[in-house]
Formats: structure tokens, C-alpha cells, sequence
């Protein structure tokens, strides 16, 4: 029974994977800020209360896990703000970089003394923070937060591959979730199947690429 460490799970995507992942028998230990009734459904161990923008909450959350060994961790706590040129709003991008960019790097590091060797670490990014795919503008503080975290997956699949640790950058797709609201081509359990197989997947010889959820990689 592997160990596994979800944010952002209350809700979308993360609740859909707690779901799943608890009911093919894996430990699952769901993050958020508040919790839910659905959340609590799945028989997840359940820390309520956690900011991944503050480094006392994730420094608090580790200390309570002390003891115990991460098998995966998957960084899908998210936020969306949309924007165009002529609306942007300074605080909202710099939020969006908070919670998209920085946080899954600290989350990372965080809990690196919990995590075995072999560990795996999943980062839901977005195909819009794909330079090469970049198509139609706007929607600047999300696709600049996702553009960064890229980066940050990278380099984290670089550092911490010595210690037999792989990293993957996760595409879920166009999800119909609050985050979007309720837009989208595919439903959370959908998405959240997908996500799932590439973590297993993950391999050293895989670290720090860039997958869509379906299973094909993506351009930078």
C-alpha cells in the first residue's frame, strides 16, 4: 500500500484523484484549505487547514506527518484567474504565481525529508503555459504561473534525481471543474484516470517531462 500525499484534494481534480486512489487500496493523505463532505466520503486521511502559500502551514502539516514515509506526492492544489491585457490585476497574478509556481516548489522541498527513495512527485501544470502552444493570448497570470512551474519541474527532476526521485509535469486537459466554470471538454474522474497512469508510469528515465494526461508528452 503506497503512501500518497495529494493538495488541493478537497475539490475538482484532487478530490477525483483521493477517490480513485483510496479505492484501489493506496494510503491516501488529502491537503486543502477546507475540507468536504465528499472529501471526507472517500476515506481519505484528511489535513484540513493547510495554505500551500504559507511555509508555516506546510512546515506544520510535515511536522504532523513526522514518522512516516511519502511514497508520491501529487502538487495539484491550483488557481485560475482570468485575465486579458486590458484588465490585468497585479495582486491576482502575483496569487496565481503564488499558488501555481512557488507553492509546489515549497510543498516539495517541504516534505523532502519524508519522501522514500524512489519517490515519485507529480506537479498538475497546464498545456497553456506551453510557449509553443500558445495560440490565443490573455489569460496572463495562469499561463505565466504554469510557464514558471514548468521550469520548476525541471529543475527539480535535475536535483533531485540523485535521490532516486522522479518528477512529472501533468497536463489533466480541459476539465469541467469550479476552477473553470463548469467549461471544459472532460470530467474530473476522467481527467484524474489519466493523471494517475502517467505517475505510475513515472520512471527516472521519464523525470521531468511534460504529459498530457491522455499519455503523450507535450512541447515546451
Amino acid at each position: 500500500m503506497a503512501l500518497i500525499v495529494v493538495t488541493g484534494a478537497n475539490r475538482g481534480i484532487g478530490l477525483a484523484i483521493a477517490q480513485q486512489l483510496t479505492a484501489r487500496g493506496d494510503q491516501v493523505v488529502a491537503v486543502c484549505r477546507h475540507g468536504s463532505t465528499a472529501l471526507n466520503d472517500t476515506g481519505a486521511e484528511v489535513f484540513e487547514g493547510v495554505d500551500v502559500t504559507s511555509d508555516a502551514d506546510v512546515i506544520h502539516f510535515r511536522d504532523r506527518m513526522s514518522g512516516r514515509k511519502i511514497d508520491m506526492l501529487i502538487n495539484n492544489a491550483g488557481l485560475l484567474r482570468s485575465d486579458r491585457l486590458e484588465t490585468l490585476d497585479w495582486d491576482d497574478m502575483r496569487a496565481q504565481y503564488e499558488v501555481n509556481a512557488i507553492a509546489p516548489v515549497r510543498v516539495t522541498r517541504t516534505l523532502l525529508p519524508l519522501l522514500v527513495n524512489g519517490a515519485k512527485v507529480g506537479i498538475v501544470s497546464s498545456r497553456v503555459g506551453s510557449l509553443d502552444d500558445n495560440g490565443s493570448g490573455n489569460n496572463y497570470g495562469y499561463r505565466m504561473s504554469k510557464a514558471a512551474v514548468n521550469m520548476a519541474g525541471v529543475n527539480l527532476a535535475h536535483d533531485l534525481k540523485p535521490r532516486g526521485i522522479a518528477i512529472a509535469l501533468l497536463h489533466p486537459g480541459y476539465v469541467k471543474t469550479d476552477m473553470t466554470d463548469g467549461r471544459g471538454y472532460i470530467e474530473a474522474p476522467e481527467a484524474a484516470r489519466g493523471l494517475i497512469a502517467r505517475m505510475d508510469e513515472l520512471t527516472l528515465a521519464t523525470t521531468g517531462k511534460f504529459w498530457h494526461a491522455e499519455g503523450y508528452e507535450l512541447p515546451w
